[in-house]
């Protein structure tokens, strides 16, 4: 099996897998989705909550927030030296507290320690109003995407078919090219020295609308 990474962004990567089955190819995705290690929000304890929404409402939305996760920092719980109570080396601690009306977003979450800052501060937890107050202590450990979606390191993985388009260029005239290139919604199809080419075959998404016209 041959594995090439073809774009590598900050939320998104694609990679090129060659000379294996299809099956092996979606055992990786459900590994992906099921079996990496990550850090999320686990235990919270509420020592006020005056806000609109209960406090298990509140306690779902913080563990699906988003949590950077250094596996060279942190330990399962269930394997670490503290045999679970929860120590530096498996444990993560964050406080909140908001008294002033407003939105509460993911930043107000402050770390126990530097570097453990939430991925996106922007993500709304609750809104307060006058007089409203939230104050809470969280504890965040590396769990598996098995047990909870909020420990699932990847989104949407998935795995399409590598396209294999042969073009037979002597059933074509000008007029079928032209209805090709138009009907194409990837754009991939061109015209070139009076022939039918492809430009980029792995932007073609198998729609098979080419081979309706052509």
């Amino acid at each position: 099996m041959k594995v090439e990474l073809v774009e590598l962004k900050e939320n998104y990567a694609k990679l090129r897998v060659s000379e294996t089955a299809p099956y092996f190819v979606n055992s990786l995705r459900r590994t992906m989705l099921s079996e990496l290690p990550k850090l999320a929000i686990e235990d919270v304890i509420v020592y006020d909550n005056t806000s609109p929404l209960f406090d298990e409402i509140i306690a779902h939305r913080l563990g699906m927030i988003p949590l950077k996760t250094d596996l060279k920092l942190l330990v399962p719980r269930e394997e670490c030296s503290c045999k679970g109570k929860g120590c530096s080396n498996c444990t993560v601690r964050y406080t909140l507290s908001r008294e002033e009306p407003g939105v509460v977003y993911s930043g107000d979450l402050q770390p126990e320690s530097k570097g453990w800052e939430v991925v996106d501060p922007k993500i709304p937890i609750v809104e307060l109003s006058e007089g409203q107050r939230l104050i809470l202590e969280v504890e965040a450990v590396l769990g598996k995407g098995r047990d909870h979606v909020k420990w699932q390191v990847v989104q949407a993985p998935a795995y399409k078919y590598y396209p294999v388009i042969e073009i037979d260029q002597s059933k074509l005239d000008e007029d079928t090219r032209k209805k090709c290139i138009e009907i194409c919604p990837k754009g991939i199809l061109v015209e070139k020295d009076g022939k039918l080419v492809v430009t980029d075959v792995e932007k073609c998404s198998l729609c098979k609308s080419c081979m309706e016209v052509c």
